[in-house]
Formats: C-alpha cells, sequence, structure tokens
C-alpha cells in the first residue's frame, strides 16, 4: 500500500492524505462474491445414491450345521448355547473339534472335504450381546477347524421387509 503525500490546499507543507483505499476491499469482496455463486448451485444440488435392496431369505440349513446362541449373561459373563445347551469355552471346542472329526469320517477323509461338504457354524446373537462374547465364539470356532462362520439375524420387527 502506498501512501499518497502531496500539497495542501492552501499551503506548501505535505501532510498524508486522511482517505481510506477501499479498491482493495472491493476486490476482495468481487472475489468472495464469485466464490460463492460458483460454489452455492454445487451445494444445492443432490446426488442420486442407489442403496441395496433388503431382501429376507429364510436360511436352509444343512443338517451337519452348528447352531450357536450367543448372550450377555449376568456380570458380564457370556453364554453359548449349542443347541439348546449351554457349554463353556472348553467344552465349545471339544465339542467342535469333535463334530469336525466326525464330519470328515463321515466324508470318507480330508481329501473327500469340499466347500460344499464343510460344515458350517452359525452363530445368533443378541443386540445386547457384547462384541468379545461373539468374538470369543468366532474365534473358538475357527480355532476347532470351522473355516466357515456365518451370523444369522431377523430384520427388525415392524421394518419394511420387501421380496425382490
Amino acid at each position: 500500500m502506498a501512501m499518497s503525500v502531496g500539497p495542501a490546499e492552501g499551503g506548501a507543507d505535505e501532510t498524508p492524505m486522511s482517505d481510506i483505499n477501499t479498491t482493495p476491499l472491493v476486490d476482495v469482496m468481487l472475489v468472495l462474491l464469485i466464490i460463492f455463486l460458483i460454489t452455492v448451485p454445487v451445494v444445492i444440488q443432490s446426488v442420486p445414491v442407489a442403496l441395496p435392496k433388503v431382501r429376507f431369505e429364510p436360511t436352509a440349513t444343512k443338517p451337519e450345521n452348528v447352531s450357536l446362541a450367543v448372550r450377555g449373561g449376568p456380570g458380564g459373563t457370556c453364554e453359548v448355547y449349542w443347541g439348546l445347551q449351554r457349554v463353556n469355552s472348553q467344552e465349545l471346542l471339544d465339542r467342535a473339534v469333535k463334530k469336525l472329526e466326525t464330519e470328515i469320517a463321515r466324508a470318507g477323509g480330508v481329501e473327500n472335504i469340499t466347500e460344499e461338504t464343510m460344515p458350517e457354524a452359525h452363530i445368533r446373537g443378541d443386540v445386547n450381546t457384547p462384541y468379545r462374547c461373539i468374538g470369543g465364539a468366532v474365534f473358538t470356532m475357527q480355532r476347532a477347524g470351522f473355516a466357515r462362520i456365518g451370523f444369522i439375524s431377523e430384520p427388525a420387527p415392524g421394518g419394511a421387509v420387501t421380496r425382490i
């Protein structure tokens, strides 16, 4: 910014001008106006999003699959049920290993096991079940040798479920 110094009206002494230079202020305001004019239509415009379709398909379980129910118990404990029988972590591991060995023997050996004949573990968890309980059941089943572990869920009651 420069300061204009010129002769005074009636005298020869040089005094600075006291007027404010508004040119930079107007330049900044015009630039901001242009930026807002460009960005406002972009913000107002909506983008169509294709959400996935909700589909409820009944689970077709094979008899060799293992069905587990997991929930949080009193005092922060975890309760795991194999079918309708409650088991602890060691019993879960032992039963899972035994189940897998039985299915392998029934198939005629490890070489005859395919992706389709391998038994699965289906875990059903309550909404209020802590993650560590479900994670513990998943870890135990993986440790036993189950390669396919799935979760069974139900749609929310009264929710919009449509068949496609």
